[in-house]
């Protein structure tokens, strides 16, 4: 398209674009704009290398040779950007950012742009009503990266997932990038690769007033002191080992083996052996299993020792749950009950598997001053032409009530004021409206 611009002269026409959505993702009510930070950084960097154009001009025989001297000279120093700002909730066919400049230019920008937003866009929805579905109470932690659409989407997700309300990521190369508080436990693989005390090859833990002490040692006291006896002993192995590395974040994935049978006794262990050499566990993961019912039970086996021992903390060890996460998984925990204080969720996440687009779209709107349209028999394809402004009504209850557009050259509406509000393409749907004056 570009060279049919420049060959028919037309690439320095002024036009305007539009990017917008039609329709809020996962069939709900709202969606929240992002990836306008990456946008402007595309947009700020955007030319042509001298690699770049050789390859285009071997690719393109048939163009003429004075296009891609063209080419080697474009960049956006012409490019005037209106957007809305990222974080925003934001509604169908509201121009999430509104471009303008030589058409030849901005034409360029479209699947780059289309990129960046709808992806970022979609996932910041997606975590965002994650977060709703699971209250304010709770910790979201994402840990999809082994799951995503490749090592750019992974780290794409982290950081989205962190916009749109997520407490952490397991993706380190994303805290490292983003400043994003990372989180992780051990795998399945880590516990099943003990089986006996011979492959504890380091006993040694210096406790917190400095004395170094056999950890081992203190954990069969505690083994003894409870009186569990049925656990799994490579699991339990497993525990002493990773608590000696990490005596101040000790969390447990305890469903290796049986949860309840074996990974919690074994973690309650190694909790009171910790306990005794002043440090504190942090809890446990569950995942796999009926989520609700064994952390109600992991709670009770938490409070139970908790009385038994005197050790009121142990009432509250964090209870940490994945296993294939979503969030009609979260508000059925919520209808069911559960003792769960943090969950871990993954490809259901990252992979926005409810809904994989948000079908974002970027619309030519104007050119010279002149109005386009784009026509079409469904009526939510038509465009709506012309430049314009975009307005969120507030109401008296200080509230957000209506988004008004109108055209550019039209007045704005003014506090206190009736205006009356029409759909673009609904003639049934019409609203007087009183924006706050206050």
């Amino acid at each position: 398209m570009a060279y049919a611009y420049w060959k028919n002269q037309k690439h320095e026409d002024y036009a305007s674009f539009d990017l917008f959505f039609r329709k809020n993702p996962f069939h709900g009510e709202f969606t929240v704009f992002a990836g306008l930070e990456e946008a402007i950084k595309h947009i700020s960097n955007f030319k042509f290398s001298k690699d770049e154009v050789d390859y285009l001009r071997d690719e393109m025989p048939e163009c003429d040779p004075e296009f891609f001297d063209w080419l080697a000279t474009v960049d956006c120093s012409q490019i005037k950007v209106l957007a809305v700002s990222e974080g925003t909730i934001v509604f169908p066919m509201i121009p999430l950012m509104h471009l303008e400049g030589p058409i030849g230019v901005v034409q360029m920008l479209e699947t780059t742009l289309l990129t960046l937003v709808n992806y970022a866009s979609l996932m910041v929805t997606n975590a965002a009503r994650h977060r709703l579905a699971v209250g304010p109470s709770k910790s979201l932690f994402e840990f999809g990266l082994r799951r995503a659409q490749g090592v750019d989407g992974g780290v794409s997700a982290s950081r989205y997932a962190y916009m749109g309300g997520f407490d952490g990521t397991s993706n380190v190369l994303a805290g490292k990038l983003f400043g994003i508080p990372t989180k992780g436990t051990q795998a399945h693989s880590f516990v099943s690769s003990y089986l006996s005390e011979k492959d504890l090859k380091f006993k040694t833990l210096t406790k917190v007033d400095g004395i170094q002490v056999d950890f081992w040692e203190i954990v069969q006291e505690s083994k003894a002191q409870l009186k569990f006896q049925d656990g799994n002993k490579g699991e339990l192995v497993a525990f002493a080992s990773y608590a000696i590395s990490f005596p101040k974040s000790f969390v447990a994935l305890i469903d290796t083996y049986d949860t309840l049978k074996s990974g919690v006794p074994n973690f309650l262990i190694v909790a009171l052996a910790l306990h005794k050499c002043g440090y504190k566990a942090g809890g446990v993961r569950l995942d796999s299993g009926d989520l609700a019912y064994l952390s109600k039970e992991t709670r009770k086996m938490f409070e139970k020792v908790a009385t038994e021992q005197n050790i009121p903390e142990f009432a509250k060890f964090s209870i940490v749950a994945s296993n294939d996460i979503n969030e009609q998984t979260l508000l059925s925990l919520n209808q069911q009950g559960h003792e769960i204080n943090a969950f871990g969720v993954g490809t259901n996440l990252v992979t926005c598997q409810a809904q994989p687009a948000l079908g974002c779209v970027y619309k030519l709107v104007q050119v010279n001053n002149e109005p386009r349209i784009k026509i079409s028999q469904e009526v939510s394809k038509i465009t709506i032409p012309g430049n314009k402004r975009v307005f969120r009504i507030w109401g008296n209850q200080k509230y957000p009530i209506i988004d008004l557009m109108i055209e550019d050259q039209e007045k704005a509406p003014l506090p206190g004021k009736r205006i009356l509000c029409l759909h673009p393409f609904d003639q049934k749907k019409a609203r007087f409206c009183h924006p706050n004056s206050s």
